[in-house]
């Protein structure tokens, strides 16, 4: 049975390369019909807070990636973590490090100097240190010799030489255990079988590996993802934009476009560009995860996320869509349906936000300002009363009678259509763009549009 585990850090807020890591953990678990698992690693007490662990968990519901176990929080098995290290100290896989941090810095400034790689150079391992007395840290036993290789899902075969490690420090002196400790044994006590993740953690597979043998235990298969890049080729970082998931539902983007993206972001299925979650889950292989790494293109996601809003479950873009209304204070308790709304903007509009932010006319009145007034002429004024006239008297309120109306008004006074219709629309929205004027006309409704057309009038 296959259990996957995304494992965040809740220091911050969930960010594209995470939301990545976490669908490539999903995509397996549902393929193979396995487990993923949700573990907040939240060990680091001074940076880990709650408002990160709530926009982690925010990220993952918007985003659809549901858990089959957890959240499962590291600080609670404290006692679990001391457990396993006592168990290695009696064993002797571990030791206890009464090094000074002057002594550290001073090995670690002749090593500099020496043009060798800053490592521990085993004193406590190697001396007698029983009668010791002060604060320690607890270090694992490293392999001296041999080398640890192992199969990477994406990489292929990898081999680091035991040499190369140090001791790694398992316990702080405070007791509280370190990352690369409880990662081993999280993963032990929850029986991971793939652990799929940043390729900026291969360099710990090696001493977590070596710590899950002296435990007894088989390790998991490991899948490292490269990291993604922004356009200037460097990585991927605030300064490129967003890089957090909420913050792209703030700029407009549907959780599925964004998913799509992500998962063609270093995958492929042939030259196939959209999927749906069902083809995701059907094509998905780690072995077609491309080694290289993958830069973002927004224009990309922002053609992508066109596409689901003019191609996506209307309900479920209704309900998106009326979350970025909320968000602008717009109220949509009267007015046209949001379906009607985001089949008239989709064309135009490439966010909810924006489609939101050109929609507000359908709902809230337009006030007349100066510049509009340049384009009423006092001679269009006969034209614009016998159109209101004729819509008020309208016997049905569609887009062909509407249409039919505004031609008969215009050849009325012999106008051609475009001369009546762009002060209209600029009546009725207050700008110079909108849907087709008819489409515009029709769901500001009839009672709306009369109204509008007096005001300009009035002016």
């Amino acid at each position: 049975m296959v259990r996957t585990r995304f494992a965040p850090s809740p220091t911050g807020y969930l960010h594209i390369g995470g939301a990545r890591t976490a669908l490539y953990c999903w995509l397996y678990a549902r393929k193979t019909k396995g487990t993923f698992i949700l573990r907040i690693e939240d060990t680091d007490l001074e940076r880990s807070t709650p408002e990160s662990v709530q926009a982690i968990l925010d990220g993952m519901e918007w985003l659809n990636l549901n858990y089959d176990e957890g959240p499962f929080y590291q600080t609670k098995h404290f006692d679990r973590y001391k457990e396993v290290i006592n168990q290695m100290l009696e064993e002797g896989k571990a030791y206890r490090c009464y090094c000074s941090k002057e002594r550290l810095e001073k090995l670690r400034e002749e090593q500099m100097a020496n043009k060798q790689k800053p490592r521990y150079d085993g004193f406590c391992r190697h001396h007698d240190t029983s009668n010791k007395e002060g604060p320690y840290v607890v270090r694992f036993k490293n392999p001296e010799e041999g080398v640890v290789e192992f199969e990477d899902l994406v990489r292929g075969k990898v081999v680091f030489a035991n040499a190369e490690l140090d001791d790694l420090i398992i316990a702080r002196s405070d007791g509280t255990p370190t990352y690369n400790f409880t990662v081993v044994v999280d993963d032990w006590d929850m029986k991971i079988t793939h652990v799929i993740r940043g390729d900026d953690h291969i360099n710990n597979t090696p001493r977590q590996i070596n710590i899950l043998r002296a435990l007894g235990a088989t390790p998991p298969a490991y899948a490292h993802v490269p990291m993604i890049l922004g356009s200037d080729g460097k990585r991927l970082s605030k300064r490129h934009g967003a890089v957090s998931v909420l913050q792209y539902r703030e700029e407009g983007f549907l959780p599925e476009a964004l998913l799509n993206y992500l998962a063609r972001l270093g995958w492929s299925h042939g030259d196939q560009e959209i999927f749906s979650i069902d083809e995701l889950i059907q094509y998905f292989d780690l072995h077609n995860i491309n080694r290289a790494p993958a830069a973002f293109n927004q224009e990309k996601l922002l053609w992508l996320n066109q596409h689901y809003m003019k191609t996506g479950d209307p309900l479920h873009i209704a309900k998106e869509f009326a979350w970025h209304m909320q968000k602008l204070e717009i109220d949509i308790s009267e007015g046209p349906s949001l379906h009607d709304v985001i089949k008239a903007q989709a064309e135009r509009t490439k966010t909810l936000k924006e489609m939101a932010e050109r929609s507000r006319y359908f709902y809230e009145d337009v006030h007349v300002t100066d510049e509009m007034k340049a384009h009423f002429p006092t001679d269009l004024v006969p034209a614009l009363t016998t159109l209101r006239d004729k819509l008020a008297d309208l016997s049905e309120w569609s887009k062909e009678k509407i249409h039919e109306t505004l031609n008969q008004a215009a050849e009325s006074h012999g106008l051609k259509l475009g001369k009546l219709a762009q002060p209209v629309r600029i009546a009725l929205t207050g700008g110079t763009v909108s849907p087709p004027i008819d489409i515009t006309m029709l769901l500001i409704g009839r009672d709306r549009v009369v109204e509008r057309l007096n005001k300009v009038m009035d002016v």
